[in-house]
């Protein structure tokens, strides 16, 4: 069980933001988001977007860092991936 975070490159409201995903449980990812401190309103189905600013405190909190492919793949290999058609309800 492990939660992942990406680079800190997803412009969005002036700022970069990262992702945070657990390649096992949505549970283990929302306990560690709640612990960190992580609004709930930041998750979008499969992962939370975080601020830049929080990187390093995540990774210091446990979060492991990895690219946004191996994130990705990762994520795709857990079956908790959720497409933007899902998000979309299509």
């Amino acid at each position: 069980m492990t939660v992942l975070i990406d680079q800190p490159i997803w412009p969005a409201h002036d700022m970069l933001w990262a992702h945070i995903v657990s390649d096992s449980s949505l549970d283990e990812l929302h306990a560690f988001a709640a612990a960190a401190g992580i609004p709930r309103r930041a998750f979008d189905g499969d992962h939370y977007d975080v601020p830049e600013r929080s990187w390093h405190e995540l990774v210091a909190q446990g979060a492991e860092p990895v690219t946004v492919r191996q994130l990705v793949e990762r994520l795709q290999a857990s079956g908790l991936r959720v497409s933007q058609r899902e998000k979309r309800g299509l």
